[in-house]
C-alpha cells in the first residue's frame, strides 16, 4: 500500500499501548511506519503507564471473551518474539453474590474458559490475606500485565521490524488530502509532569502518508475535531482516576507472587437478598473494587470509573482525600493481610464511551483507536492487529467477534447498555 515517496505508509499518533501495538503490527507486517508520541518514554500523563494491569478472559459478555482469547494469542507472539515477559499468569478471583455471577460464569462455560467456583470459605483458606463475597470465580488464565514493559516492548520491536517510534512530537493537526493525510508536526521539550509542554521554536513538519491511526487516549477527540466522520467522539468522557497501592503486611501472603487479580462485583441488593433475614452487611461496600498484587509494589486496589471529568493538559494528579478514604475503608474491612495506613496513590486517565464498548474504526483514510474505558489494557497486543488491519486496508478478523459493535456508527442512535459487568482495568 502507499506511495514511496510518501514519508510512510501509515503514521501512528499515539505511543501508548494502543498506538505502539499498532505499530508493532503493522511494522511486523513490512509496512513503513512512523510512531509519533507527544511526551518522553515513560511518562506518566495518559493511561498506559504503570506497574501492572489485570489480564483475564472473563466477562459476562462473549464479545469480550473472544476479543481477550484473540489478544491472548498475540500476547504470546509478542513475549516468544521479544523474549521479554510481559504477563503473569497468577489467575483472577471474581467474587460477589452468587446472582451478580451468574453471567459471567455462563459466559466462561459457553468460551471454554478454565474456572473454579468457591465459596467464599474455601477461598479464603486458599488466599487468608483476602476477605470475600458470598461466592468466588477464579481464573487461572489470568492475572497481571506488566504495563510499562509492555509498552516498551512493542516500541523496540516496531522498531526492530524497521518502524521509527519519535518521542517529544507534538502532532498539531491532521488534513485529509486525495492521496491520503498530511501531519503536521512539531518538536516539543520536556516538562514537569502533568503540565504543558513548552513548544521548541521551529519550522513546522509535515509528514505524508497513506493512512493514520489515532491512538492518542485522552487526547484523541481533540486531534480529530476537525476531521470529518468523527463527530462522534464528542461522546468520548474523560476522567482522572486514583486507584492506590497498599504494602501487605505478612511477605508470606505474597509468596511466588501467589496473590491473584480481583475484581469485587459489588450488588447489595442481590447481598441483602441472600441473607434473607440478616440483612446486609454493615460493612457492606457501596462501589465494586478491582485490583491485583505488584511485587516490591503491594496491591492496586481501585474504584473504576468513579474520577472526576479533567482536561488531560490541566490535571492535578493529586489525590482526592474523600476517594482515597473508602479505598482505605474498603482494605480494612476486605484485606485482613493488607496494611490501609500508608497508601500510595495513584492517578492516571479513563476514556470512556457511553456504553463502554472501544472505538475501532475508519474513516476514509483516517483509523481510530479509542475510548478503552478503563479495561483495555489486556486487549492490547490484539487491538493493535485489529487498528493495523484497519489501516492497510486488510480487513479486521477476530474469530467469534463482530468488531461492528466497535465502529463510530453506533453512535448514531441511542447506545445500548452494555451487560452488566465490572470491566476494569
Amino acid at each position: 500500500m502507499g506511495d514511496r515517496g510518501q514519508d510512510a505508509e501509515v503514521v501512528v499518533v499515539g505511543g501508548g499501548a494502543m498506538g505502539s501495538a499498532t505499530a508493532w503490527a503493522l511494522a511486523r507486517q513490512g509496512v513503513r511506519v512512523v510512531l509519533l508520541e507527544r511526551f518522553e518514554p515513560g511518562h506518566v500523563r495518559g493511561a498506559s503507564h504503570g506497574v501492572g494491569r489485570i489480564f483475564r478472559l472473563g466477562y459476562a459478555d462473549p464479545l469480550h471473551v473472544r476479543l481477550a482469547q484473540h489478544a491472548h494469542g498475540w500476547w504470546d507472539v509478542l513475549q516468544a518474539e521479544s523474549g521479554e515477559q510481559l504477563l503473569t499468569l497468577n489467575g483472577c478471583v471474581d467474587h460477589g453474590p452468587a446472582a451478580a455471577l451468574r453471567q459471567l460464569t455462563q459466559t466462561l462455560t459457553e468460551c471454554d474458559v478454565p474456572f473454579e467456583y468457591l465459596t467464599a470459605r474455601e477461598a479464603h483458606a486458599r488466599w487468608p490475606g483476602m476477605r470475600f463475597d458470598d461466592r468466588v470465580v477464579f481464573q487461572p488464565v489470568a492475572g497481571r500485565a506488566h504495563a510499562d514493559r509492555t509498552v516498551a516492548t512493542l516500541q523496540s520491536e516496531a522498531v526492530r521490524h524497521g518502524a521509527q517510534v519519535r518521542h517529544g512530537v507534538r502532532v498539531l493537526g491532521i488534513d485529509v488530502v486525495p492521496d491520503g493525510v498530511v501531519v503536521r508536526v512539531a518538536a516539543e521539550a520536556p516538562s514537569a509532569r502533568g503540565g504543558h509542554p513548552a513548544a521548541t521554536p521551529g519550522d513546522v513538519e509535515e509528514l505524508r502518508a497513506a493512512t493514520v491511526v489515532v491512538a492518542a487516549g485522552a487526547w484523541s477527540e481533540g486531534l480529530l475535531a476537525g476531521v470529518p466522520g468523527f463527530e462522534a467522539l464528542a461522546s468520548l468522557v474523560v476522567t482522572q482516576e486514583q486507584p492506590a497501592h497498599f504494602p501487605v503486611r505478612d511477605a508470606a501472603l505474597v509468596a511466588d507472587d501467589s496473590w491473584p487479580s480481583f475484581i469485587h462485583h459489588v450488588d447489595p441488593q442481590a447481598h441483602a437478598e441472600a441473607r434473607g433475614e440478616l440483612g446486609a452487611d454493615d460493612d457492606y461496600p457501596a462501589l465494586g473494587v478491582y485490583g491485583h498484587h505488584t511485587p516490591g509494589v503491594g496491591i492496586k486496589v481501585g474504584h473504576h470509573g468513579t474520577g472526576p471529568v479533567v482536561d488531560p493538559d490541566a490535571r492535578d494528579f493529586a489525590a482526592e482525600p474523600m476517594r482515597l478514604a473508602a479505598l482505605r475503608e474498603y482494605v480494612d474491612a476486605w484485606f485482613p493481610g493488607v496494611d490501609s495506613s500508608v497508601p500510595e496513590p495513584v492517578s492516571c486517565t479513563y476514556t470512556t464511551t457511553p456504553d463502554g464498548l472501544f472505538v475501532l474504526d475508519r474513516v476514509g483514510p483516517v483509523v481510530v483507536g479509542g475510548g478503552f474505558s478503563g479495561h483495555g489494557f489486556k486487549f492490547t497486543p490484539g487491538i493493535g492487529q485489529v487498528l493495523a488491519a484497519l489501516a492497510t486496508g486488510a480487513g479486521p478478523n477476530v474469530p467469534g467477534v463482530d468488531l461492528g459493535a466497535f465502529s463510530l456508527a453506533r453512535f448514531a442512535v441511542e447506545p445500548v447498555p452494555a451487560a452488566a459487568d465490572v470491566p476494569v482495568a
